[in-house]
């Protein structure tokens, strides 16, 4: 009798019913949320450059995206429509599986394969897969769907392997130009430009890096003080000189947006460094704060993410490509040369040429993008940047808020006011583009 039952329990421990509800509990959205952060702060631990994090960013959200199509009839793949992406394989005919599971997997392995610190992105995925463990769905759904995840991603990884960020590694570095109108390294730490080969990089859904170059920046002439470069210079100098109220709120917004994922401290002979997210990670949280606010579900929010990233991608591409063929000068060099050798920007001026300004091209970019689907009007309180100290900020759209962000970068005293004004368009040609040729809905 009591071998019996023995058996008998083991027989019914084995037979344990799955949860009937596992479908429903796995289908929330924060899960892709939660995903997505966990690759922005390991974006932010490793100092990442603005434009390799839009990279990092877009093969992880198209991953994610991919892996959870095939099981939502209404969206489409991107395969065919991004250039050089094949069709991703299929999941098993007749078989059951969990389309958030094997997302959220296939984001996973794609962002932890591109940072550094994969232990920390292994310590976020045991606690997502103890998570999901926790809904107890059948066991034999479980590794199906951890299977295909993990066979999206390996596809998407190769893919991501022809886009020419290998190589462009090994390219050389930029030559500093002594002629006073080229860009030249800046206080306190004077770095190398960053990524001056990142026009190079295949693009995703734009025709070239030269698609939409942007029209010439004023010519340099800094000794006659009627030139519009010289205007516009003095402007910057005198960005700050208003009535206190609005001085207060031009430096709440510079502050806001600043973005810049490696600001340096110098005290005597001590430096440190501040980590921050990128203006591309920016926007990523704001389609985080977006797809709450819109209710999204989790394949609403797989699509945000995908035409947020992929926008932020091409973008800089874009952006980038014009701040390496005019080269110009920041403000800092020229009115410390020329009007006042003692004076430094609100913002650190970061490392690459000034023309045009990257979070007024990527925010213009991102806005259109999330706009087309999330909706325009969709009222918000960004709360990205609390976790670095700043207060929330309320926006009315998403295009509100790219157009204060474009605004920040002259605020901040980093950038000529036609560098943001001229970059929104650059943004927003990009963005309609992108929007126009993906069809990621079938209705």
């Amino acid at each position: 009798m009591f071998v019996v039952l023995l058996f008998l329990g083991i027989f019914l421990i084995g037979c344990k019913s799955s949860n009937p509800n596992w479908k429903k509990e796995t289908e929330n959205p924060e899960f892709l949320h939660s995903s997505m952060q966990a690759i922005t702060d390991v974006i932010v631990h490793d100092i990442f450059s603005p434009p390799v994090a839009s990279r990092i960013y877009a093969y992880s959200s198209i991953a994610a995206y991919e892996a959870m199509v095939p099981f939502n009839p209404n969206y489409q793949t991107l395969a065919g429509q991004i250039t050089g992406l094949e069709p991703v394989p299929q999941p098993e005919a007749g078989k059951e599986y969990c389309y958030s599971l094997a997302g959220n997997k296939a984001m996973i392995v794609v962002g932890k394969k591109l940072i550094f610190s994969e232990e920390k992105m292994d310590e976020y995925e045991a606690k997502m897969l103890m998570d999901y463990k926790k809904i107890n769905m059948p066991e034999d759904v479980y590794e199906r769907s951890m299977a295909y995840g993990e066979a999206v991603a390996q596809h998407i990884l190769a893919w991501a392997d022809k886009d020419n960020y290998k190589q462009t590694r090994t390219f050389p570095k930029y030559t500093i130009n002594d002629e006073p109108k080229r860009w030249k390294p800046t206080p306190p730490d004077y770095m190398d430009a960053i990524e001056p080969h990142w026009s190079k990089i295949r693009p995703l859904v734009i025709d070239s890096s030269t698609q939409f170059i942007p029209v010439a920046p004023a010519p340099y002439n800094m000794t006659d003080k009627n030139s519009e470069f010289y205007k516009e210079a003095i402007q910057v100098y005198k960005v700050l000189d208003v009535p206190e109220e609005e001085k207060k709120e031009r430096v709440a917004v510079a502050q806001f947006w600043d973005c810049n994922p490696y600001v340096s401290h110098h005290k005597g002979h001590v430096m440190f460094a501040t980590k921050k997210i990128t203006p591309g990670g920016h926007w990523v949280g704001i389609t985080k704060i977006g797809c709450r606010a819109a209710k999204a579900d989790i394949m609403k929010s797989a699509q945000a993410y995908a035409m947020c990233s992929i926008s932020l991608l091409d973008a800089f591409i874009s952006c980038w490509d014009e701040k390496y063929r005019s080269e110009v000068v920041r403000p800092e060099t020229v009115i410390n040369t020329f009007v006042d050798p003692d004076w430094t920007p609100l913002l650190q001026t970061p490392p690459f040429p000034e023309y045009t300004s990257g979070h007024s091209v990527i925010s213009a970019a991102a806005s259109t993008a999330l706009t087309s689907v999330l909706g325009d009007n969709l009222a918000y309180t960004d709360s990205v940047e609390v976790a670095f100290g700043m207060p929330p900020r309320n926006f009315k759209s998403f295009y509100e808020a790219s157009n204060e962000a474009a605004l920040s970068r002259n605020y901040g005293g980093i950038h000529y006011m036609p560098a943001c004004t001229v970059g929104v368009d650059q943004g927003k040609k990009v963005g309609q583009f992108i929007v126009a040729n993906l069809k990621m809905t079938k209705s």
